[in-house]
């Protein structure tokens, strides 16, 4: 039987999650990490939470609504759907997909996403690390079954999110960095750490991303004084990248780089990232992960600082509005 979220069925959920889900890579839960994933997060809801039961848990769904979200107002987002490896059938996938999709159309929802701006994010291991991890999956690990259900169940897969890794002892400023920053002088740009006294225009070049993500982080990090790298000209940012941010687990968090088209085509971008390298490993940061759109230019300065690729994901999509119950 399928039933709504319940506090009995943690146990059971975590004990599934540690068996099945790290299959895929994901991190093993425990109560404190359940709790902070799911249950503390301000987008979890019952009603978007199911269980598949039949004498203990052997199913798992769990989906996020919110209107303040990107894309929130039409859209539910699938966090994920796990299943106990006997019962791994595109019908039991089903059951639990449908119980997802009609409670988000009951919500006014008119499309299912499974991407990147989800706010319940999953940690995953990086493949070939000492357990390095990676903070969030931007979508379906590319050949779980999660994502070959999910291509059955009528999702399209809108595009896909390479993610990649560097560890920082491994990097150093290419040896043109210097001359390239020269350069960049003598047109008046300048590469350096956001100063609140000094810079200005970060908030009118964020909105020019139309980037919900970039706009609501490194706005914050600006204003709360987190250190963001940022190129300018005669004061006025211009560009970003960052923030620089250690976390927990040794990774440098990364939310983004962005050069305003106008200001493109002085390898800003590359001067950019490389700051942002040697600033994270300033600070003791051990590695860098980040996903990237496998069309993004960016994806070559990423490659030239070292970065390697080392999973794929797919971001997904139904369109619910003219859908009839399964």
């Amino acid at each position: 039987m399928i039933v709504n979220f319940d506090d009995k069925y943690t146990d059971g959920i975590i004990k599934l999650w540690n068996t099945e889900a790290v299959k895929d890579g994901y991190v093993e839960l425990n109560h404190k990490s359940f709790e902070n994933i799911f249950k503390s997060s301000p987008y979890f809801k019952v009603e978007n939470t199911f269980i598949l039961y039949n004498n203990g848990v052997v199913g798992f769904a769990c989906g996020c609504t919110g209107d303040d979200l990107p894309l929130g107002e039409t859209s539910g987002y699938i966090t994920c759907i796990i299943l106990s490896a006997e019962i791994q059938t595109i019908s039991n996938f089903l059951r639990l997909t449908n119980a997802l999709e009609t409670s988000f159309k009951k919500q006014g929802k008119k499309q299912s996403e499974v991407l990147f701006f989800n706010p319940m994010m999953l940690p995953w291991y990086i493949p070939s690390t000492q357990k390095h991890q990676h903070n969030n999956a931007p979508g379906a690990p590319v050949g779980s079954y999660f994502y070959k259900f999910l291509l059955e169940a009528n999702y399209i897969e809108r595009t896909r999110e390479c993610a990649m890794y560097l560890n920082l002892d491994s990097f150093k400023l290419p040896e043109d960095t210097f001359q390239k920053e020269r350069e960049l002088l003598n047109l008046n740009y300048e590469v350096n750490l956001f100063d609140g006294d000094k810079h200005f225009g970060v908030t009118e070049m964020l909105k020019e991303f139309n980037n919900p993500l970039w706009q609501q982080e490194i706005d914050k990090c600006t204003k709360n004084g987190t250190p963001v790298v940022v190129a300018a000209i005669s004061r006025k940012v211009v560009g970003f990248a960052g923030p620089v941010i250690r976390q927990e687990t040794g990774r440098g968090y990364f939310t983004g780089i962005g050069v305003q088209p106008e200001h493109e085509g002085h390898g800003l971008g590359s001067i950019l990232f490389f700051k942002l390298c040697e600033a994270l490993k300033n600070i003791n940061v051990e590695y860098m992960s980040l996903y990237t759109g496998l069309t993004n230019p960016a994806i070559k300065i990423y490659k030239s600082a070292g970065f390697v690729p080392v999973k794929e994901f797919a971001v997904m999509r139904k369109e619910l509005s003219n859908e009839n119950e399964l």
